[in-house]
C-alpha cells in the first residue's frame, strides 16, 4: 500500500473523539489527503453491521456472533474504504481496528487473544496497522466520562469489570505489538493528551517524507 494507515485505540472514556478531532486540524495543515473513518462501520454495509453489534435491545447476542460480527464488518470496511484510500498514497486515520477486537472480544469475552486474532487475519488478509495510539484511561475515569452521554451503546453499558478487562487486555497487546503501539496516558488534561497524540503522529508522517 501506497498510504499509512493509523489507527486510534482506547478503553472506552479515553478520548478518541476528542483526539482525532484535534489531529484533523493538525493533519489540515499538510499537503496530504487524509481519510478518517472508524470501526465497526466506515463504509455502507459495516455501518449497518454496526447497528446491530450496539444495539442496546440486541442482549441476547452470543459472544462469538459479536466476534464474528466485529469481523465481517472489518473485512466490509477494509475493502470499501481502507484499501482504495490507501492505494491512493493516502493517509488512513481510523478510530478503532483489530486491537478493539483483540481486547474487547479476545480479553474481556474470554474467547481469546489468538482465536480472535486468528479470525481477524482471515478476514484482513494480514492486514495490520503501521502505526497504532492506545489511548488508555483508568476504567472507572473512563465510565464516569461516560456518564454524562446521553445514549450509551450496548458495550458502554457493561460494568466496571468488563471495562478493567478490556484496559488490561490493551496492555497485554501493547507488550505482543510493541513494534507499532504506542502507550497514551489519558489520565491528563485533554489538552495534555491532544498535543502528545499530535506530535507523535506528525513526527511518523514526517519521518516517512509524507508532509
Amino acid at each position: 500500500m501506497k498510504g499509512l494507515f493509523i489507527t486510534i485505540e482506547g478503553n472506552d472514556g479515553s478520548g478518541k473523539s476528542t483526539v482525532i478531532a484535534s489531529l484533523k486540524e493538525q493533519l489540515a495543515k499538510l499537503n496530504v489527503e487524509v481519510v478518517y473513518t472508524r470501526e465497526p462501520g466506515g463504509s455502507y454495509v459495516a455501518e449497518k453491521i454496526r447497528e446491530v453489534i450496539l444495539d442496546n435491545d440486541n442482549i441476547a447476542m452470543d459472544d462469538r456472533t459479536e466476534a464474528l460480527l466485529y469481523a465481517a464488518s472489518r473485512r466490509q470496511h477494509l475493502k470499501e474504504t481502507v484499501y482504495p484510500a490507501l492505494e491512493l498514497g493516502k493517509i488512513v486515520v481510523c478510530d478503532r481496528f483489530i486491537d478493539s477486537s483483540l481486547a474487547y472480544q479476545g480479553v474481556a469475552r474470554g474467547l481469546g487473544i489468538d482465536n480472535i486474532y486468528e479470525m481477524n487475519q482471515f478476514a484482513t488478509e494480514g492486514f495490520m496497522p503501521d502505526l497504532t495510539l492506545y489511548l488508555l484511561v483508568d476504567p472507572q475515569v473512563g465510565i464516569d466520562r461516560k456518564s454524562n452521554q446521553k445514549e450509551l451503546d450496548r458495550l458502554e453499558h457493561e460494568k466496571l469489570e468488563f471495562h478493567t478487562k478490556v484496559y488490561n487486555g490493551y496492555l497485554e497487546l501493547a507488550e505482543r505489538f510493541k513494534n507499532r503501539v504506542v502507550i497514551i496516558d489519558a489520565n491528563c488534561s485533554v489538552e495534555e493528551e491532544c498535543s502528545s497524540v499530535n506530535k507523535i503522529v506528525l513526527d511518523y508522517i514526517k519521518e516517512r517524507g509524507l508532509e
